[in-house]
């Protein structure tokens, strides 16, 4: 028996489990996306290793001891932050989903996608360790006049995104740990914006500047890019929340039932407004629902699994959830989605997902 390494890596027996990306979803390796492999986990906190990530230009090599975090605008005492000046402060922990906005994307028009890999996996949970953002605000004194604030990155897109005061001021936090350990250069290391129940992009990586303001920046990816396209032609801006979503993680896409018999139903539900309060399964298309167990914890915008006891005798299913957050919100259908937000929209796909289990036990990514 060997010794074990200086830095753990998973059995050679899982080598299989690992993010994934699409080749021909970006024209560019430096813009794309790798997506969290959620038909294999366990529990509610996803692997630094195999949390999903989306680079808009590359990942950048930062050495912490030269980077810095500026805090200036309508401030009273503008400041330059080290990394361990901003370590010196009080810190928090806490547990919250990460979702890009264009979790769901493909799904709008037809099912394409086969597993919920690449249905869903645009999303990771995990334990953030920093600052709360008010804090630091606290330190340079905001101005009353201010409602913004653009948060900027290092990256070499220049990725900035334009965030309220009140969220700001409410639970946002500057993040230099993950999971226990310092957060991976993907994932923004040294330094990353954490707005819990915002979409993925408002969580800006390798964050370097806050400038505080009255109205917001106008930004490249508030215009062009993470609007919603609605079918008048108009298109909502600033949709941050990520609405309430669930899918059955098992039995799911690409999965194979090899005999009948007791199963047990597993998925992940959540909210960006709050708690998951209950979640329902059904197994004929949604014509009748179950409510599963949640097990717990049950936090605030965190994933939240859920499970329910279910026999399967061989006959052809379609598998849903449906979550109800704690602001009473009740996830769509597909359809119900498309009535109101049509079908040219990119972002905020929250739809039930459906899964077909036929009489072999396949089970295929269907919409109805």
């Amino acid at each position: 028996m060997g010794v074990g390494a200086p830095y753990g890596q998973p059995s050679r027996f899982e080598s299989e489990v690992m993010r994934r990306d699409i080749d021909w979803l970006f024209p560019d390796e430096r813009a794309s996306v790798n997506f969290t492999p959620l038909q294999d986990l366990h529990g509610i906190v996803t692997p630094n290793g195999l949390h999903f990530a989306r680079h808009h230009a590359g990942v950048p090599d930062i050495n912490p001891d030269e980077h810095r975090l500026l805090i200036h605008g309508l401030v009273q005492r503008p400041l330059l932050f080290t990394m361990d000046e901003l370590m010196r402060f009080p810190s928090v922990s806490r547990i919250h989903f990460i979702e890009c906005s264009g979790n769901g994307t493909l799904e709008w028009t037809q099912a394409v996608m086969p597993t919920v890999q690449f249905t869903h996996g645009m999303i990771g949970c995990s334990e953030w360790t920093g600052v709360r953002l008010s804090t630091l605000l606290d330190e340079v004194g905001v101005d009353r006049q201010a409602r913004w604030i653009l948060a900027e990155s290092a990256d070499a897109a220049g990725l900035a995104r334009s965030i309220p005061m009140a969220k700001a001021l409410d639970d946002a936090m500057v993040v230099y740990a993950q999971n226990g350990e310092r957060i991976r250069p993907e994932q923004g290391y040294p330094l990353r914006l954490l707005c819990p129940g915002f979409e993925g992009n408002a969580n800006v990586k390798w964050l370097r500047r806050l400038e505080v303001g009255t109205r917001p920046w106008m930004t490249r990816e508030e215009t062009s890019r993470y609007t919603d396209l609605m079918p008048d032609g108009s298109a909502r801006q600033f949709t941050f929340v990520n609405e309430a979503k669930s899918v059955i993680t098992f039995p799911s896409g690409g999965q194979q039932l090899r005999e009948r018999g007791s199963y047990e139903i597993r998925g992940l539900a959540w909210s960006g407004r709050g708690k998951v309060k209950r979640v329902d399964v059904s197994v004929d298309g949604g014509n009748n629902w179950e409510t599963a167990k949640l097990q717990q914890p049950v936090l605030s915008k965190c994933l939240t699994s859920f499970r329910m006891t279910w026999t399967w005798q061989g006959e052809p299913l379609l598998l849903q959830s449906r979550v109800i957050d704690e602001s009473g919100y009740v996830q769509p259908t597909i359809r119900q989605l498309r009535k109101v937000r049509g079908t040219r929209s990119t972002y905020h796909n929250n739809a039930i997902q459906t899964w077909k289990l036929d009489v072999e036990g396949k089970v295929s990514n269907v919409q109805i």
